[in-house]
């Protein structure tokens, strides 16, 4: 039995335990965030959640340094990694064994968008493609199962399909030195 088999059981076990519980607790919704900082002379952005730091910069071409991945980048590494976790948990969850699971997400971007010239570009990444590449002697329509489930639970894919509202405002604070 490959590692990941192994860990589709555990991962079974600890999704229905965690199912049982916020069903019996009457859990409510959870306010999740990430702050953003801009780095003094280098303008890197460090991203901190929870205990973590993502750190994100641009090309030297945009006065970055190179230093981390830029932000439609990550975007796109955030999606395929929930998409990753949801199908491990999916497969989990109908009991389809996988020895191995990647997925590939890929967008389009044109950068002219930015300049008022090309105002009638999107500036947001356009056809979005993700791909998943699984080893597994589980049937077609089993995977195919599987990513029905997915794509219906994917907080990720279905915040990105779906209309959202965003809202935001601008706080001064003392500015330093």
């Amino acid at each position: 039995m490959s590692g990941l088999r192994e860990y589709l059981q555990v991962k079974r076990e600890k999704m229905l335990a965690w199912r049982k519980k916020i069903s019996a607790d009457g859990s409510q919704p959870s306010t999740i965030s990430a702050q953003v900082t801009a780095e003094g002379r280098s303008g890197v952005r460090r991203i901190r959640i929870k205990d973590h730091q993502i750190i994100l910069d641009s090309p030297p071409e945009l006065a970055g340094y190179g230093l981390g991945p830029g932000s439609q980048e990550v975007q796109l590494g955030v999606l395929g990694s929930c998409l990753t976790h949801v199908y491990l948990t999916q497969a989990a969850l109908q009991s389809v064994p996988l020895d191995a699971l990647s997925v590939n997400v890929t967008a389009e971007i044109d950068h002219r968008a930015t300049q008022e010239a090309f105002a009638h570009l999107p500036v947001w990444p356009q056809n979005v493609r993700y791909t998943v590449q699984v080893s597994s002697p589980a049937s077609d329509e089993q995977l195919a199962a599987v990513l029905a489930a997915v794509e219906k639970t994917c907080p990720i894919y279905n915040f990105l399909i779906r209309p959202q509202t965003i809202t935001g405002a601008v706080q001064r604070i003392q500015a330093e030195g």
